[in-house]
């Protein structure tokens, strides 16, 4: 169903689309995004790293055949990789070529002819609004960006149109489902917020993640899964660099059924961790407080 004309009948249309896509969403999960695709808002979904931010905007648009574009944000990024810029080599040829036919065509006629569609690099947010398809846009990691790009997505945001002087205003025909996605490394702006609903996970609870952990490895034992679950719980609640995530989680269930383990041992442990914790501080202060080793 496109986007434009409401992709979710209620908020159990929305669990039920995001289960069948491996997206186990909550009632606060789905109702949030029920009222993003009604009022047409972004939807701001703030947390720690790894609780599903960027699988939710995946899985939405899986959910509704929607094309995602994700605009990965980070430090120093600009207007010209976010939104558009011109490709000036093919501009460059362009013009030698035209003082190597002798066509004697002045500066006006060339500037309309390099100018225009065909030398037009459209980034992430510009490609989003073009787009006449169903469309997911995924503003990931808001907050590693500079404070500058949030003017930029305000005005993207609140009117969802871009201007080019070369060319003029290009406006969205079908709105993009927008998810900006923030570790909350940085407080973002109140202005960009009052644009967005908002939403907040955290890692989910021991039962939560168990199930999610046999939607997403169902040949794994149910005593394997709750050991793992318990596992990564005391691993979170350590001093870490890196808490592992629930796609490590994921990740260590493939591992153990892969391995063929029938059960959770320090020793299996010990030999794992590389597959959750990617540090080797994490992991000798995960080895110290859990006692691996020992043997």
């Amino acid at each position: 169903m496109a986007l434009q004309e409401h992709a979710f009948a209620d908020v159990a249309d929305v669990r039920g689309r995001l289960r069948e896509t491996g997206y186990l969403a909550d009632e606060a999960i789905a109702t949030t995004v029920f009222l993003a695709d009604r009022l047409r808002k972004p939807l701001l979904v703030e947390g720690p790293a790894g609780t599903g931010k960027t699988e939710l905007a995946k899985a939405l648009a899986a959910a509704v055949g929607a094309e995602l574009i994700r605009l990965q944000c980070y430090e120093g990024l600009d207007e010209a990789r976010a939104l558009y810029e011109w490709n000036y080599k093919k501009q460059l040829l362009r013009i030698q070529a035209g003082s190597a036919d002798g066509g004697g065509a002045d500066w006006r006629s060339t500037h309309d002819d390099i100018f225009s569609e065909e030398f037009l690099l459209a980034r992430p947010l510009l490609a989003a609004i073009r787009r006449d398809g169903p469309t997911v846009l995924l503003i990931d990691e808001t907050d590693k960006a500079d404070v500058e790009v949030e003017g930029l997505l305000l005005e993207v945001l609140s009117d969802f149109q871009v201007t080019i002087p070369e060319l003029g205003t290009i406006r969205a025909s079908r709105r993009p489902f927008v998810i900006l996605t923030s570790n909350a490394t940085r407080e973002l702006s109140e202005a960009l917020k009052r644009r967005c609903l908002y939403l907040n996970l955290d890692y989910p609870s021991a039962a939560r993640e168990k199930e999610i952990l046999l939607a997403r490895v169902p040949e794994l034992p149910e005593q394997m899964a709750e050991a793992l679950v318990r596992t990564v719980r005391a691993l979170r609640a350590m001093e870490l660099k890196k808490a592992p995530s629930i796609a490590e989680t994921i990740d260590w269930g493939q591992t153990v059924l892969a391995l063929g383990f029938d059960s959770l041992n320090e020793a299996e442990v010990a030999s794992t961790l590389g597959v959750v914790l990617k540090h080797a501080s994490d992991q000798a202060r995960a080895i110290s407080q859990l006692k691996l080793g020992a043997n």
